[in-house]
């Protein structure tokens, strides 16, 4: 049996949304399922139980919606890293997941010798772009 290590990702209510964002910046295919799918026709029916995009380059993001009556998610203490020696693609995921969100570091090559940037999401995720040099 195989393993993999991905993002899962909470929303307060904007989690559908989001997906569709990151599907429009990594492309793939998106599957979400309501509240209401799994028969919670209640005030959240509307809201994501559960979302995955998996990307032809094997990029897989889940994400759910929070109740309405739990408190807010505010992302901290994470952030989702993007690497790789594909510079003109990870340059392009940069500057998508960046517009009308926030660069917190431009892609600038590093004293480790890699180009790389740091930006929040409009959706308010943190994301680390490194594009290796080609060895």
């Amino acid at each position: 049996m195989t393993s993999r290590l991905n993002p899962y990702l909470n929303f307060n209510g904007n989690a559908r949304q989001a997906l569709e964002f990151y599907k429009d910046v990594f492309g793939g295919s998106l599957n979400v399922n309501t509240f209401a799918d799994f028969g919670n026709t209640g005030p959240d029916g509307d809201r994501i139980m559960h979302g995955q995009l998996e990307t032809e380059l094997g990029y897989t993001i889940m994400a759910a919606d929070n109740y309405s009556e739990a408190p807010d998610v505010v992302p901290a203490g994470f952030a989702v890293s993007l690497s790789g020696d594909d510079g003109d693609a990870l340059r392009g995921y940069f500057e998508k997941l960046s517009a009308d969100g926030a660069v917190t570091m431009p892609m600038a090559k590093q004293a480790w010798g890699d180009e790389f940037g740091m930006c929040t999401d409009k959706y308010g995720v943190p994301w680390l772009v490194n594009v290796s040099q080609p060895q």
